[in-house]
């Protein structure tokens, strides 16, 4: 039991490049002006994809309807700045709350079957909430989207800018905020039992572990989080669509820990610069065929492994199996 504690103790420790590699990321706006906006676009999927890492990589559950989530906290925090108030931190805890709200009752639909059967589930819930965003135009616009979303200055002094240099900073802010908190959380005994749970459930049960429980509180909060990056996205462009309940929104948060790597969390933010970068230079190569050439990469690193597409020097003697 102590050693238990000790390894958790050491594993939840800050390693020396953690502080420089957040202190380069909050350096980038300054240092890459023009690219502000992609800074902000990577931030909160970044933060998307660490929602999703806490459901697939610590806790083996597989969805593919993260992106309910994702596009209620993005119409949450729009409606709440256009009819209630434009305070974006505001607006940004109304939507993690109703975000939280909808991953606990969705938390039913993941305790039982297969993964497969989770597949469908979670991919109806979304396809549910598109349909209601479509029907109820007279609320969220409909197809045309919510327009006319005017927000109000971070902590009432930072405008959001054309340059988009103040939403990379709050964005950033917000995903360092949570996933400390991510990181705390899948270091704690709570995150041990998520990690039994993940690799053989039966065991787990049969150790005392209550399983359903720790499901269900760890999908409400990734979902949350999930929730918070919708709600950046719409504050920091000032307009909600159905574009973000659509199901490529989950499958290429999917795509991204496949780049970036699951159970680990900085797996989601890799994943999300590797994804960004290689979207924004192929679709300005190629504007029409930019997604073959990302799926062509994709299919290079299933087949050739992460590890050996990024070290190159292990495609030969002991690093070839």
């Amino acid at each position: 039991m102590i050693d238990a504690a000790r390894s958790l103790k050491q594993a939840s420790r800050w390693k020396p490049w953690e502080p420089v590699l957040w202190l380069l990321a909050f350096a980038a706006p300054v240092l890459l002006p023009t690219h502000a906006a992609l800074i902000n676009e990577i931030a909160i999927v970044g933060l998307f994809a660490v929602s999703l890492d806490l459901v697939l990589g610590y806790s083996g559950i597989v969805s593919l309807g993260h992106a309910a989530f994702f596009g209620l906290g993005a119409y949450t925090a729009a409606l709440f700045a256009k009819h209630v108030m434009p305070d974006p931190l505001v607006g940004l805890a109304v939507a993690i709350v109703a975000s939280l709200v909808l991953g606990l009752v969705a938390s039913l639909t993941i305790q039982r079957g297969s993964d497969l059967t989770r597949l469908m589930v979670t991919l109806g819930v979304a396809l549910i909430l598109l349909e209601l965003a479509n029907k109820l135009d007279w609320l969220t616009g409909g197809a045309d989207g919510l327009q006319g979303v005017v927000m109000g200055p971070v902590l009432g002094t930072f405008e959001f800018d054309l340059s988009g240099r103040t939403a990379a900073y709050y964005s950033l802010a917000v995903l360092l905020l949570f996933f400390i908190f991510a990181r705390r959380f899948v270091h704690s005994p709570f995150g041990a039992t998520l990690k039994a749970i993940r690799d053989n459930r039966l065991r787990a049960m049969a150790i005392g572990i209550p399983v359903t429980s720790r499901l269900t509180v760890v999908y409400t909060i990734a979902a949350g989080l999930a929730g918070a990056a919708g709600a950046l996205l719409a504050q920091t462009t000032g307009f909600a669509s159905l574009d973000v309940f659509e199901f490529h929104r989950s499958a290429d948060v999917m795509l991204i820990l496949v780049v970036g790597g699951t159970g680990w969390l900085y797996g989601g933010v890799a994943g999300a610069i590797v994804f960004k970068l290689m979207q924004d230079a192929l679709s300005s190569i190629t504007p029409q065929y930019w997604t073959f050439w990302l799926g062509l990469f994709l299919v290079v690193l299933v087949l050739v492994g992460r590890e050996r597409l990024f070290k190159p020097w292990t495609w030969f003697g002991k690093g070839r199996s």
